[in-house]
């Protein structure tokens, strides 16, 4: 059970939980679960063990296919929610999407049972439906560019935005943008070739975000 004083972090996450009643808040059983990087969170298929709320670090939420390969929905970072969680929850079936923290993560997780009384409260209610709306449009974003956009396309804009240099495996990329390593590598090795960057041991150095730019928006770098 988890005490008043323990409630402040995650009040500081999440300020909106400041809507709920002191009587309801208090009392819920609001374990703190705290797990290193690469460490799996929930499964495809498994039942939902409640409503996580992100303290510190990040879950990256996915979802896998019959061939084995896997597509990333979306990432949840401190004082952001997990809407495959919040929608498994509400339909009371098992996870539709796999969880790994990318980092050492830091989180409490609210019981099934706590979930629904909270739920019973317009204000927290209508918290968790605007959050739904928003990650809604996320997905559309991601809906459209799994179908439209070219995966080289794709690829340059996964990695802009993310500094000078990204420690990530061609796996990783792979991953989130629901494709095959061999094919990131590929095209990987072409942006070196084109001079837009530098390749390393699970290292990659941008060298002309100017161009990837260009390749993401849907033109075509000069030279």
């Amino acid at each position: 059970m988890t005490g008043p004083h323990e409630l402040a972090p995650l009040r500081a996450a999440y300020p909106a939980l400041a809507m709920l009643p002191a009587a309801l808040a208090e009392p819920a059983a609001l374990p703190l679960i705290e797990v290193p990087a690469g460490a799996v969170l929930f499964e495809e298929s498994a039942p939902c063990r409640g409503f996580p709320f992100v303290l510190e670090g990040e879950v990256r939420v996915a979802r896998g296919s019959a061939l084995g390969r896997s597509i990333e929905l979306y990432r949840v970072g401190a004082g952001e929610v997990c809407v495959v969680s919040a929608s498994c929850l509400f339909g009371q079936v098992p996870m539709t999407a796999h969880g790994l923290a990318t980092q050492p993560t830091r989180l409490m997780l609210l019981s099934p049972a706590d979930f629904e009384r909270w739920l019973a409260h317009e204000p927290f209610r209508r918290y968790v439906f605007g959050v739904f709306a928003d990650r809604l449009a996320d997905l559309m974003s991601l809906a459209e560019a799994v179908a439209f956009q070219r995966l080289d396309q794709r690829l340059a804009a996964a990695l802009l935005g993310r500094g000078p240099t990204l420690q990530l495996t061609h796996q990783a990329l792979a991953d989130e943008l629901g494709t095959v390593r061999e094919i990131v590598t590929r095209l990987l090795r072409r942006f070196e070739r084109a001079g837009w960057l530098a390749l390393g041991r699970e290292r990659i150095e941008v060298k002309d975000p100017a161009a990837l730019r260009t390749l993401a928006g849907g033109g075509i770098p000069a030279g």
